[in-house]
């Protein structure tokens, strides 16, 4: 197998300057252009809904400076084994009955042996069997662990890119980032869809946010789900005293993904227990229609369901139609795949599961 992912050779316009021009033009510009290459690609107005289990909890090995549940730092993070199935399933039922499209479930492993991964098979067949998509994050896979999960009958697999590769090396070091493009490979290899994006606001340039937009937009195909994270500041970590991020410039960040990648869910993930709901309305404006629902992200905060189906209220927001559009599954990617041709009249320069 090669263990190189493939990146894309025929559109190589979304270089890292292209993409900071566009984080450059005007707000309402950018967001005219992202809302609409958003409708010619997916529904107006509606929003998939996934939730996020974590099934084994704490005593990572991995040194990732944003993560309280790595086993290097003193966090108020309790480690659990490996979750029952019984419990599991209890939990997607009522993920469910609450509205999740997807059910996500997610161990805090470097790498899981073949027995772990024996169990995680057994919880994938139980969900898919309920009628919900299932994806899992796992950390990095082994040759033929990926083709197993897909036999089990797993949908998509999550594996970020957290940030782009310059900077990698100040937020990780007990891996690679060619370690998680072979994972990715691997994924991709094994015929699973696959979810990848990022974090922001781990104390990155703007560039550096470009550079990870730049880095999935190359893959070939890119992530059929963009999850942007904004940190999650946990007491402890190594980023705990991280600055804040400007809201506008996360909201910026989420336009131009949506442009950069036209067909990919873009969900609007860690981060949102914090942010105002003007933030939330403008980044669906911008192009977001995934969202985490429940009260947790593996063991960071999250709005209450109540409080979301309040928020979709407020802003005319549906539930993602079970099948795509028929349009949206044959838009040909060249009408927006390019860089965008929308001029500024000035030109200001411009970081999971």
């Amino acid at each position: 197998m090669n263990t190189h992912i493939r990146h894309e050779t025929l559109d190589p316009a979304w270089s890292v300057a292209a993409i900071l021009d566009l984080f450059a033009l005007p707000l309402n510009d950018l967001l005219l252009k992202a809302q609409t290459i958003h409708r010619q690609h997916h529904p107006a107005n509606a929003v998939q809904q996934s939730r996020l289990l974590s099934i084994k909890t704490g005593a990572c090995p991995e040194d990732c400076a944003y993560c309280p549940q790595s086993s290097r730092y003193q966090t108020a993070v309790e480690e659990a084994p490996l979750m029952p199935l019984p419990q599991v399933l209890a939990a997607a039922k009522r993920a469910q009955a609450a509205g999740a499209q997807r059910f996500c479930m997610g161990a805090a492993w470097r790498s899981p042996t073949e027995r772990q991964l024996d169990d995680v098979v057994e919880h994938v067949k139980a969900v898919k069997a309920l009628g919900l998509e299932t994806c899992v994050t796992l950390g990095m896979l082994k040759p033929g662990q990926a083709e197993r999960l897909k036999a089990a009958g797993l949908d998509y697999y999550n594996h970020n890119l957290d940030t782009s590769r310059e900077y990698y090396g100040e937020i990780i070091h007990s891996r690679t980032y060619d370690d998680r493009l072979q994972t990715l490979q691997r994924v991709r290899d094994a015929g699973l869809k696959v979810c990848c994006g990022g974090i922001v606001g781990l104390g990155e340039s703007r560039e550096i946010r470009a550079g990870l937009i730049a880095t999935l937009a190359s893959l070939a195909p890119y992530p059929e789900s963009v999850p942007i994270n904004q940190l999650v500041k946990v007491a402890g970590t190594p980023l705990a005293d991280a600055p804040d991020l400007d809201p506008i410039e996360f909201v910026r960040t989420i336009a131009v993904t949506r442009i950069v990648m036209p067909r990919t869910v873009v969900r609007l993930s860690a981060g949102r227990e914090t942010m105002h709901d003007s933030t939330q309305a403008l980044c669906f404006m911008a192009g977001a229609n995934s969202i985490f629902q429940g009260e947790q992200l593996l063991t960071t905060p999250n709005p209450r369901v109540e409080a979301d189906a309040a928020l979709f209220e407020r802003l005319g927001l549906v539930p993602m139609p079970d099948q795509p559009r028929a349009d949206a599954a044959t838009a040909a990617p060249a009408a927006t795949s390019g860089p965008t041709t929308l001029k500024s009249s000035t030109n200001e320069e411009a970081p999971a599961c």
